[in-house]
C-alpha cells in the first residue's frame, strides 16, 4: 500500500469519538489524522493525499455534506460518512454527492475497521478483478473503453473522473456484459458486505454513475440498463 493510502483522516467533532476511531485505526496499522470541523477536513483534504476519509455528516459550520460535495470536485478519495441513527435520508443523499459508504453511530469498532478494510482493499491499484488472469486486458465496447490497469474511463472519447466505487461498479459489469446482476450480488462482490449495508447503495451508484457518463456519452449512459425487479446490467449496443 503507497504511502498516502495508509493514511485516514477522521473527521468528527466529537473528541471522544476521534480518540476512539484513532485508536482502533492505529492499532490496525494506519496513519491517522484528525479534523474537528468540516473547513480543516476540506483544507487538510484538498493539500494532502489520504487512503481514506472517516467524514461525520453533522459537523459545526460546514456540514459533512458541503465537505463531501467540494471534495468530489477536486479529488475522488474514498469517503466513509459517519450518520447518527435516523438519518436515513440523509444517508441517501451522501452517496448521491459522492460517499462511498456510511456507519451509522453508535457504531462498532469492528464494522468500522471492516468497512475501512474493505474500501481500502478495493480502491488499491490491485483492485478485485486482479486476480483474473485477464485483468490487464482493457475492455472495450462501442462508446465505452475501459482501461483496467490504469483504471481509466473513456466514453465517447472523454475521459471520465469516477470515485474507486464507482470504477469497481462498472468494471464488474463490464467484465460481463448483458448478464443480470441483483442488487444483492453487487452488494456482496463490489462492496464485499454479507452482513451489512443498504440496497439503496447499490441504487444510488448507479445514478451517479449514470449521470457522470450521461455528461460527456448519453449513449454509453445508457448502456447501464436496470431490469425491474431484478438488479441491472451492462447491455452491449447490437
Amino acid at each position: 500500500m503507497s504511502e498516502h493510502g495508509n493514511r485516514i483522516l477522521v473527521v468528527d467533532d466529537e473528541e471522544r469519538i476521534r480518540r476512539l476511531l484513532k485508536m482502533y485505526l492505529e492499532k490496525e496499522g494506519y496513519e491517522v489524522e484528525e479534523a474537528e470541523d468540516g473547513e480543516t477536513a476540506l483544507r487538510k483534504a484538498s493539500n494532502q493525499d489520504y487512503g481514506l476519509i472517516l467524514l461525520d455528516l453533522m459537523l459545526p459550520g460546514m456540514d459533512g455534506m458541503e465537505v463531501c460535495t467540494r471534495l468530489r470536485q477536486l479529488k475522488s478519495t474514498p469517503i466513509l460518512m459517519l450518520t447518527a441513527k435516523g438519518e436515513e435520508i440523509n444517508r441517501v443523499q451522501g452517496f448521491e454527492v459522492g460517499a462511498d459508504d456510511y456507519v451509522v453511530k453508535p457504531f462498532s469498532p469492528r464494522e468500522v475497521i471492516y468497512r475501512v478494510k474493505a474500501i481500502l482493499r478495493r480502491s488499491s491499484a490491485t483492485a478485485y478483478l486482479s486476480k483474473d488472469s485477464n485483468s490487464s486486458n482493457n475492455i472495450v465496447f462501442p462508446y465505452l473503453v475501459i482501461e483496467h490497469d490504469a483504471h481509466r474511463v473513456t466514453a465517447s472519447g472523454h475521459e471520465v473522473s469516477l470515485t474507486p466505487k464507482e470504477y469497481e461498479l462498472l468494471h464488474y459489469l463490464a467484465v460481463s456484459p448483458d448478464k443480470v446482476f441483483s442488487r444483492e450480488e453487487l452488494l456482496k462482490d463490489v462492496w464485499n458486505y454479507e452482513f451489512f449495508g443498504d440496497l439503496r447503495t447499490v441504487d444510488t451508484h448507479v445514478k451517479r454513475l449514470r449521470e457522470k457518463l450521461n455528461k460527456v456519452s448519453p449513449e454509453s449512459a445508457a448502456m447501464i440498463t436496470t431490469v425491474w425487479g431484478v438488479g441491472y446490467k451492462l447491455e452491449v449496443p447490437k
